[in-house]
């Protein structure tokens, strides 16, 4: 057996454990973990490393990437994407890439959601990637001082036109999305199929609260973000904090000060003995936590090296060890789900 029949033979064992799931009720299949680009690509992750670790990605089942180029601050991280994807010499067809129109210009056409603003980074975002086109593009976050209706006939210009196959959002409220929902439905037009939001055992209130109506209504899908709450659930911080924690940098102030104090501390510490108890690490426990969801089309993960991924991706297996007795177990150390309103 050649080594590229030994690696064609692993990778479709490897994909036939990776489970693959709608992307709400559209038609698109995405991995149930993904790996995104956020505070690596372009910032600590150069373009050989982004080819290792994409590679990995794929060897272990993922089709789903995504990226922004604000992830990096400079653009590189959708050019180290666009760059590593040619290079790996991987079937367009065979992956899922996403990236979002950011809040991120100095003039006042720079940002927002406004038509001009939506095509003009589309179309610089395609010419960093390098490709003709992306299968998701959200808009992030919400522009309150741009009609609804002009932003959602904006991404429908940008469907119509072959540069995004589907759009979403991300870090919207329920309201601004039903309200393009609604607006999508009456113009007989196309409306957000997906919203990226953080979820993790420490932030559950809009997925599982505020969101409930647009699974049923919409069939609005999930790509969440954050499942380790940035490395808190990792059960890293209970010991002493490096000064290279990302989470210590003043981008992370606000999690920073709901995150690092006794209480989740001990929360986290007596989360322990249930992953020994599965014989799982804390990260794998949180990431199959948030993918056992069924409202979760993908869990976003991360990883700045190959082991971490693959630990990540192991929570594949983890998911069907989350009985519902465990699940109790779980949330009676957390004991964080949301108050629903009374029907």
């Amino acid at each position: 057996m050649t080594m590229h029949t030994q690696r064609k033979t692993c990778l479709l064992e490897t994909l036939y454990k990776m489970e693959y799931k709608n992307l709400g009720r559209s038609g698109l299949k995405v991995s149930q973990l993904s790996y995104g680009a956020w505070s690596t690509f372009g910032h600590r992750i150069n373009l050989q490393q982004a080819k290792t670790l994409l590679q990995s990605c794929r060897e272990n089942g993922i089709n789903f990437f995504d990226n922004d180029h604000i992830y990096a601050n400079n653009a590189c991280a959708e050019e180290i994407l666009g760059e590593a994807v040619q290079e790996l010499g991987w079937k367009r067809s065979e992956i899922v890439i996403s990236t979002m129109i950011p809040w991120d210009g100095p003039g006042p056409n720079e940002e927002g959601l406004s038509r001009k603003h939506i095509v003009e980074e589309m179309k610089a975002s395609l010419e960093r990637l390098d490709m003709e086109y992306v299968d998701l593009i959200y808009c992030h976050p919400p522009d309150s001082s741009t009609p609804m209706e002009e932003t959602v006939r904006a991404m429908n210009y940008v469907i119509d036109k072959g540069w995004a196959f589907y759009w979403g959002t991300s870090e919207w409220s329920g309201q601004a999305i039903t309200e393009a929902c609604e607006i999508a439905k009456r113009l007989d037009l196309v409306g957000p199929v997906v919203e990226q939001a953080e979820y993790n055992m420490f932030s559950r209130d809009k997925v599982e609260n505020e969101f409930l109506p647009l699974y049923s209504n919409y069939g609005t899908g999930l790509t969440t973000s954050s499942p380790l709450a940035s490395g808190v659930l990792t059960g890293k911080y209970n010991s002493e904090v490096s000064d290279d924690y990302r989470i210590l940098s003043e981008r992370f102030k606000n999690l920073r000060s709901r995150s690092l104090n006794d209480d989740v501390h001990e929360k986290v510490w007596n989360l322990k003995p249930i992953a020994d108890e599965l014989n799982v690490t804390m990260s794998q426990l949180a990431i199959a936590w948030c993918a056992a969801n069924p409202n979760v089309s993908s869990v976003i993960t991360g990883g700045k090296n190959e082991s971490q991924i693959k630990e990540n991706i192991k929570a594949i297996d983890v998911i069907p060890k989350l009985t519902p007795d465990v699940m109790e177990k779980i949330e009676a150390v957390i004991q964080s789900e949301p108050k629903l309103p009374e029907s």
